[in-house]
């Protein structure tokens, strides 16, 4: 078995999303250095202390996502091991960076709160984004069009995210209804993430990438996938490029999918918080096997899987 491991993106936060990787001592720096950012307040407190909109606050969310998946790989370290693919949905490609090993895993909670800030200085008050499903691309563009908004993810499904003002995703959200689209929700997320509302957050984020340390390439057999156009990373340098435009520019999530399994995936793990990426790859992949961390109920349940997958 390949292993294709998924990183989650924010919107998905939990007060439980810590209950496998919380107690494990190969993660308790990561939970200090993330303290340290947060305030001074751990982590898993946070989850469990905070309101849901502190939750999903940008800055907060964009480290606990990060946090989560670093965290996991620490504890999983054994059992995944061994050659993967790794692909990030929106912070979740900073994330792979750090679980692929190219940046150190304290480092890269640091560029996820510094990118976090530049996303936060470059938006605008009311910016956010909604969910639409069951409506063509070329229908949602035109609706962008209109009201001077993008598409900021595309999904698999005819499901795409969409990025604006607060009227304009409105109106979106409106129109979208009366075209019948099978779903619409709106995020609970603060910023236009991966539009050209976010340009100066991907100019500053990339200063911020340029000074930090990268060990590239990665180990053998290690391949990460950058997001907006579903290429591996070939160098530091362009692979550095991609993700600071990632900010600005959509994100090819269902590329990213076919990509993994065009590259030999035969199993998917999502790192989380939330099911929704193993999802997503169960839609487009619908016979190889697909879970998420979320869906164990210990990590001795997860290393099971993953040795049981391995050697099928």
């Amino acid at each position: 078995m390949t292993l294709a491991i998924l990183c989650s993106g924010q919107g998905r936060q939990h007060r439980e999303m810590f209950a496998l990787t919380g107690d494990a001592p190969e993660a308790a720096h990561l939970f200090a250095h993330a303290a340290a950012l947060l305030g001074g307040e751990d982590p898993r407190e946070f989850v469990h202390a905070e309101a849901d909109e502190a939750l999903h606050r940008n800055r907060a969310g964009q480290i606990l996502c990060t946090l989560q998946p670093l965290a996991a790989v620490s504890a999983l370290a054994d059992a995944i091991s061994r050659g993967v693919i790794i692909a990030g949905y929106s912070v979740g490609e900073v994330a792979a960076w750090g679980v692929g090993g190219l940046f150190d895993a304290t480092a890269t909670l640091d560029l996820v709160a510094r990118r976090a800030e530049a996303m936060d200085t470059a938006t605008c008050a009311g910016d956010g984004l909604i969910y639409v499903r069951g409506l063509s691309r070329e229908q949602l563009d035109r609706l962008c069009e209109r009201y001077d908004a993008a598409i900021a993810i595309v999904n698999p499904g005819e499901a795409f995210v969409i990025g604006g003002g607060r009227e304009a995703l409105s109106k979106i959200a409106g129109d979208a209804q009366v075209m019948h689209a099978a779903r619409i929700v709106a995020l609970p997320v603060e910023v236009a993430s991966h539009t050209k509302r976010l340009a100066e957050a991907s100019s500053v984020f990339l200063e911020d990438l340029r000074s930090a340390r990268v060990v590239f390439p990665p180990q053998a057999g290690v391949r990460i996938l950058s997001s907006i156009d579903a290429a591996p990373v070939v160098s530091a340098e362009s692979g550095l490029d991609k993700l600071a435009a990632q900010i600005s520019h959509t994100v090819q999530w269902a590329d990213c999918l076919q990509a993994c399994v065009e590259a030999g995936a035969t199993g998917f793990l999502e790192l989380g918080p939330g099911h929704a990426l193993s999802g997503m790859a169960a839609e487009i992949a619908p016979t190889l096997p697909a879970r998420s961390l979320d869906d164990f109920r210990s990590l001795q349940g997860v290393r099971a899987w993953v040795a049981r997958h391995l050697s099928a």
